[in-house]
């Protein structure tokens, strides 16, 4: 069998281009008739699921057998999904701004490109526009790689009432930039997080270098763009956004980074089938108390994810707990484990229970 030519190839890849169009076409006209079924049954009805979202995203890994790797499956699928959903219901989503943030670089992967964005000032912030009803979802860091627990996330998790419907995790690799890399730096801005990240780095590159913290890394990329001497931490997307230049390439001093994020919103999320539950817990203060709290986990064979000790909001010398364990407050097991959990201790919060991140 003769070898075809590159002319024939790249028409067998137009052939295949129409089909791939025509079929997606078809998937974007179910997804309007879904729509419509919705608001005949419901005219509340919640157009967004991230269980079944995630149902699907695990079933195209799962049966992916081509050339492609599983994640960029996925993500081809990720964007046709939220165009789709876009049809039903458009969503704006609130994140930490602004525009070039590695917030925002999560709330676009985990919705996908055809959403609003609504860039906010603070977490506090995030949190207000989606109880406002002014945002659809939010997305906020709840812990780093290097750092732990974002505690601003935590006390805005235990005053407020949003539930958590999933997470996305985001690689974290900083970059140093400035309007013009020729001149001398004096100053370099970054959020106090990158700038901790990066400590090492720095003080041995630029140990007199004054270091000033800022909200964000693209607050910082923004300022530097119009300052003369200046330069800043922040994202890839940001060095092109604001149109700087590279000085230095990943300059985060540990490699692996990673920051996970929550999707926050209003409502319930059902079982996937691979799910997390996050907790707020308070213990009595007394001995035992932590054994108390760990002890109807094990006994139901709960796997904990995470125990994190966080001062409590307003009370001087008070802690509270953010849990995470595998499994949905609905199964059979976590229920039995929570019931026993909130005899024994003074409040015990559920946050959500949502799927477990596939991209």
């Amino acid at each position: 069998m003769s070898k075809k030519t590159l002319l024939e190839l790249r028409d067998g890849i137009d052939i295949l281009d129409k089909k791939i169009q025509l079929l997606i076409g078809d998937r974007a006209q179910l997804a309007v008739e879904v729509a419509q079924v919705k608001k005949a049954s419901d005219g509340n009805s919640v157009f967004y699921r991230p269980e079944r979202e995630a149902q699907v995203l695990h079933s195209i890994t799962k049966r992916n057998d081509s050339l492609l790797k599983d994640k960029d499956m996925a993500y081809i699928f990720r964007q046709i999904m939220s165009a789709c959903l876009a049809l039903e219901q458009p969503l704006s989503i609130a994140y930490l701004g602004p525009e070039g943030t590695f917030t925002q670089e999560a709330a676009l992967k985990n919705f996908g490109h055809s959403v609003s964005t609504l860039d906010c000032a603070s977490i506090d912030e995030i949190f207000h526009q989606v109880e406002k009803g002014n945002a659809h979802y939010g997305v906020v860091p709840i812990e780093n790689s290097s750092n732990g627990v974002i505690g601003a996330t935590v006390d805005m998790l235990y005053s407020q009432n949003l539930k958590i419907c999933g997470e996305v995790e985001i690689s974290i690799q900083h970059q140093l930039m400035s309007a013009n890399q020729s001149q001398e730096i004096k100053v370099i801005y970054a959020h106090s997080q990158a700038l901790d990240q990066c400590q090492r780095w720095l003080s041995n590159h630029y140990p007199n270098t004054e270091l000033k913290s800022v909200a964000s890394n693209a607050l910082a990329a923004r300022i530097v763009k119009d300052e003369v001497s200046a330069a800043a931490i922040a994202s890839e997307a940001a060095l092109s956004l604001y149109g700087l230049e590279r000085i230095a390439k990943n300059i985060e001093d540990k490699a692996g980074n990673v920051t996970r994020f929550l999707i926050l919103g209003k409502e319930d999320i059902p079982v996937s089938g691979e799910d997390k539950t996050s907790l707020l817990v308070v213990t009595k203060c007394e001995s035992g108390a932590l054994f108390d709290l760990l002890e109807p986990f094990k006994q139901q064979n709960i796997n904990m994810i995470q125990l994190a000790k966080h001062p409590m909001p307003g009370v001087k010398w008070g802690y509270l707990f953010l849990i995470d364990i595998e499994g949905h407050k609905d199964d059979k097991k976590v229920k039995l484990a929570l019931a026993e959990v909130t005899s024994r201790v003074l409040k015990v919060n559920v946050l959500g229970s949502y799927p477990v991140a596939v991209l």
